[in-house]
């Protein structure tokens, strides 16, 4: 197989260094790679290519063809027809082209609320907001591959399954006899209309919200406040600190990246934040957003009592996800997504699984075998891809031929000069133990177990081991790892991983139940009010 790697591309991640270390190697920023790796190493390339952040590993059509043809042709009925995807990101854009590449020869129409063709997400917290990447090259490539109806800037309004058809928003209907639902999320805003308009309050999701974001810290204001502690949000607060703009966290849990990572590692993020500058404030909330006569931003007050002077903010409180459109589908779907089977079909408001709908990405709630059978979201770019993938291939596969999605969740995280990677759920755990590395250097693996069994793995600047670590969950292996490690500097014993409590959803779902006669029996869901 041929390998050619889009260095202009490539951001250094190395993700692919971690998946095929045969093939592809990391030293310092610079990536070296086989061109013409072996036949045995097909699978570890293929893993990498799809893990790619920014998509810069291009392999001949030989190589993922094989894939295909292992997959066998579309189910009779199955190859042609129409298949519309609603959401042209990340998700959609990849199952469009799986779609194609499986042997799908019908009409193929991608619907998408922005103007712009699908973009790269990661950049635009990191290398765009410093300058080092233009927020117009971020866009993914090789789209243009794809034969399909794009309908760029074309918001989905309704969904009627029964009479399969998707209603637009400029009046039109597209029917379809298969559809794939990958809206995603849109950033949550401050939750004060007024105060939210005042010039130099930011949130950061889109391409546009990126060069905004840019153009203001460019202009070197006195101060950036910074709402949340999440990944964004302290993505943002180091690039503010590379930048050398003084920084204020406000974050209302006891520190950063606990709702991902837990207790332990977020002290551990606590303390990056301060070493590197950043004024952190915990178990603290904004309370209010403050402007000048002329709606510029001038600050804020804290639920401490404490006013912070700032000029720019940004509102890092999280995601919403898109299925307002879904409201009156029949759908199960809420604010926690829209439920489906591990086989990306839909499930509807009586929990029946769906024949002709199919749910991807950051919307989709899915049970995922690891992890008890946890209903769970993942808005990760792995996951989007991963997912998009197992749900085109089963729109166009038999009962027989459909496949689970059973990925293992990894993300990663670059900030005040760590790589942070995680495999696995950090915060489906009861204990952490410290395996390899040092704490004290920002340089360690941490691995999380629950009852007896390892289930996640997060790593400091030690990312390479992340491929070991997976395999141990993948094979349910006992909690703590006995065995000894690399770089393992002392016996280390677990502690309790100070996780959130786990929550069935993130919010409940009202259902009423009528009829009495099976046949007739129903449930559907009550909608709260929209605010």
């Amino acid at each position: 197989m041929k390998v050619v790697v889009d260095l202009t591309r490539c951001q250094g991640y190395g993700q692919c260094a971690f998946l095929a270390p045969d093939v592809f190697t990391m030293r310092e920023e610079a990536l070296l790679y086989d061109l013409d790796p072996g036949d045995e190493r097909r699978e570890h390339v293929l893993r990498a290519a799809a893990a790619c952040p920014v998509q810069a590993i291009h392999l001949d059509w030989a190589a993922t063809r094989h894939a295909a043809e292992q997959a066998g042709p579309p189910a009779p009925g199955q190859g042609d027809g129409r298949i519309v995807i609603v959401g042209a990101s990340l998700a959609g854009a990849r199952a469009a082209g799986v779609l194609r590449r499986e042997g799908f020869a019908g009409s193929l129409t991608v619907i998408g609320d922005e103007p712009d063709q699908p973009y790269d997400r990661p950049p635009l917290s990191k290398q765009v907001l410093t300058g080092q990447v233009p927020p117009d090259h971020t866009m993914l490539p090789r789209l243009r591959e794809v034969e399909a109806e794009w309908l760029w800037g074309t918001p989905a309004t309704g969904l009627d399954v029964a009479g399969k058809r998707v209603r637009l928003a400029d009046g039109r209907e597209i029917g379809f006899d298969r559809v794939l639902l990958a809206t995603g999320t849109r950033a949550r805003s401050w939750p004060n209309e007024a105060e939210a308009a005042l010039e130099g309050v930011h949130t950061l999701r889109t391409v546009a919200d990126a060069a905004r974001l840019r153009q203001a810290l460019a202009a070197g204001p006195r101060r950036v406040l910074i709402l949340g502690a999440g990944f964004t949000g302290s993505e943002i607060a180091s690039v503010c600190r590379e930048l050398d703009l003084p920084v204020t966290v406000v974050e209302r849990g006891p520190a950063p990246l606990v709702g991902a990572l837990g207790g332990v590692l977020g002290d551990v993020a606590a303390q990056l934040h301060r070493e590197h500058g950043v004024d952190l404030r915990c178990h603290t909330t904004v309370t209010a957003l403050e402007g000048d006569a002329d709606g510029r931003l001038r600050g804020a007050r804290l639920s401490d009592g404490s006013t912070v002077e700032a000029d720019v903010a940004v509102v890092a409180l999280g995601s919403i996800r898109n299925v307002e459109w879904l409201r009156d589908s029949g759908l199960a779907a809420g604010v926690w997504g829209v439920a489906c089977d591990a086989g990306c079909r839909a499930v509807d408001s009586n929990g029946l699984v769906t024949d002709d709908v199919f749910v991807a990405g950051d919307i989709a709630r899915f049970p995922h075998p690891l992890y008890q059978y946890q209903f769970m979201t993942l808005e990760h770019w792995g996951n989007a891809v991963a997912q998009a993938e197992i749900a085109a291939h089963n729109m166009i596969s038999d009962q027989a031929h459909r496949w689970p999605h059973l990925s293992v969740p990894v993300f990663w995280s670059s900030q005040f000069g760590v790589n942070i990677k995680s495999v696995g759920v950090p915060t489906f755990a009861d204990e952490v133990v410290i395996t390899q590395g040092s704490v004290a250097e920002r340089r360690f693996v941490a691995v999380y177990g629950y009852q007896g069994r390892v289930t996640a793995a997060v790593t400091f600047d030690q990312g390479l081991w992340l491929e070991f670590y997976q395999r141990l969950i993948e094979q349910a292996a006992p909690f703590p790892p006995r065995f000894r490690h690399v770089d393992q500097r002392e016996a280390a014993e677990p502690v309790p991983a100070r996780v959130p409590e786990r929550l069935v959803a993130t919010a409940g779902a009202t259902v009423v139940v009528t009829g009495h006669d099976p046949a007739e029996r129903r449930a559907s869901l009550v909608q709260a009010p929209q605010s």
